[in-house]
């Protein structure tokens, strides 16, 4: 692990130093902060990204429509283990009665560190990789049936270097938007759309290295599969399916599939999975996500709400499977 953790890091620097040339020759998108597109929460990652059209909590990190589903304040945890470091996020969310919900929420991206060496093999400094994302949310109903949301976020690349560094590190800020919307035209079909990552370049190094965000469009469909199989009114189930494709590059779509089966009401288990279908650049350019099933749990009683994911996905770079993402909340 700590050989691939070598190598993410290598490439890291290796791409900061020299620009959107070498990228473009590695037959990559030439796209900054590309860890915007990784998975936040244990919910998204279990259902395989399909979260355009999906309400809760997490929909801080994916769309802000989806912010409009949540009833009750509370605080959000977020932990997670990528094949690009280890991310950590909080987001507060507080909801008001009929008013709408707004959202704060910040993630970092570890990626790890990388020791300095001289020709003669001595560490001379330790270098550090961190992403950070700030994110103010807010959503509301704007007509029966029809919710729209809108994100601010504020995106930091900052690379530093402790010990005997030639140099002070680097970082790297940039702004951006998201918009989204989710509507349920008939009964039991809610469908979802967006824009993601809307914003100027990152400028790591210089202008000529500036290189634009991932800027995505989603559009998703879930439709509510359980009045098919029981009466019960403590059983909820739907299957949804998303798409998305690049906003500066269109024509190469990524498929999500995700699917929730939930027992009870207040007190309620959910059991979940998902399957992605990435586009190959996506895939060169994200080290994620791996085609292939994801499942996760989740457990809500009263106040208290925990997931858990894992994604069954065999990472090209390490070989392994990424290990379980965690999301827990409490409502005020």
């Amino acid at each position: 692990m700590k050989a691939s953790l070598a190598r993410l890091l290598s490439a890291v620097l290796l791409l900061c130093a020299t620009g959107t040339s070498v990228r473009a020759q590695a037959g990559s998108s030439g796209e900054g902060a590309l860890f915007l597109l990784l998975p936040v929460g244990a919910q998204a990652v279990s259902l395989g990204r399909a979260m355009t059209a999906v309400g809760g909590p997490e929909s801080a990190f994916w769309n802000p429509a989806g912010l409009d589903d949540v009833t009750r304040s509370g605080f959000v945890l977020f932990r997670g283990d990528q094949v690009g470091g280890t991310s950590t996020a909080v987001a507060l969310l507080f909801a008001g009665e009929g008013n709408g919900t707004l959202g704060a929420s910040y993630l970092q991206l570890d990626v790890g560190e990388l020791d300095r060496t001289d020709e003669f093999g001595n560490i001379t400094g330790t270098i550090t990789v961190r992403n950070h994302l700030g994110v103010i949310s807010g959503a509301a109903t704007l007509a029966p049936g029809l919710s729209v949301g809108v994100s601010f976020k504020m995106i930091q690349f900052r690379l530093s270097c402790r010990g005997d560094c030639q140099d002070s590190g680097t970082t790297a800020t940039t702004y951006a938007f998201d918009v989204g919307m989710q509507a349920e035209p008939f009964e039991r079909l809610r469908i979802g759309a967006m824009v993601a990552h809307l914003g100027p370049n990152l400028q790591v190094l210089n202008v000529d290295q500036a290189d634009p965000l991932p800027s995505r469009l989603r559009v998703a469909v879930s439709y509510d599969v359980i009045d098919h199989l029981t009466e019960r009114e403590d059983f909820g189930g739907w299957v949804g399916v998303e798409v998305q494709d690049r906003i500066r590059d269109f024509g190469r779509p990524s498929l999500y599939i995700g699917t929730e089966f939930t027992a009870g009401q207040v007190d309620a288990l959910s059991l979940r999975a998902g399957y992605v279908l990435a586009d190959p650049l996506d895939r060169l350019d994200e080290a994620d996500p791996e085609d292939g099933a994801r499942v996760g749990l989740g457990v809500r009683f009263e106040r208290l709400d925990l997931s858990i994911a894992k994604s069954l996905a065999v990472s090209s770079i390490t070989g392994e499977t990424e290990p379980v993402h965690v999301t827990f909340s409490i409502g005020f």
